[in-house]
């Protein structure tokens, strides 16, 4: 009976070390799965704050998006208001450049009549001063003495 009750002591023994052997691999992988679970939940609160920093990023750009394109359709509308100023004052430059040619036209007809009504003036004038040589021979000078003129060209 001792023996049987040996026996029965050693397979206790047995039976508690292998227990102590499976509890302490138990508590191994207990601690390897905290600490699993530790560096995922760090690594998920990492994740959730750069997802919240994209999704800041995301509605910034959004909002950087409608402010471009409203001052992308502010910029094409002055374009056209520019535009279209441009083109009046393109029609205006057109009418001042035909009105420019046209007033140097007249100028150069003016200054053409001017240059014979000149002519003529001094024609007239040389006319006159021979007319008066004719008329008068004899014309009186600048000292209000009189002198005869040329006798021979009275007869021009």
């Amino acid at each position: 009976m001792k023996k049987v009750l040996l026996e029965m002591e050693d397979q206790k023994n047995s039976y508690e070390q292998k227990a102590k052997e499976s509890l302490q691999k138990v508590l191994e992988e207990k601690m390897s799965a905290e600490q699993q679970l530790q560096s995922t939940q760090r690594s998920l609160a990492l994740a959730e704050q750069k997802c919240e920093e994209w999704k800041r990023q995301y509605e910034a750009l959004k909002e950087d998006w409608r402010t471009l394109g409203t001052q992308h359709r502010e910029l094409e509308s002055q374009l056209h208001v520019l535009q279209s100023k441009l083109q009046g004052a393109d029609s205006r430059d057109s009418q001042m450049n035909q009105a420019l040619r046209l007033l140097e036209s007249e100028h150069q007809e003016l200054q053409a009549r001017i240059e014979c009504l000149q002519e003529d003036r001094d024609l007239c004038s040389s006319d006159t001063q021979h007319l008066q040589e004719a008329v008068w021979p004899m014309a009186p000078d600048a000292d209000g003495a009189g002198c005869y003129s040329g006798g021979s060209d009275a007869g021009q």
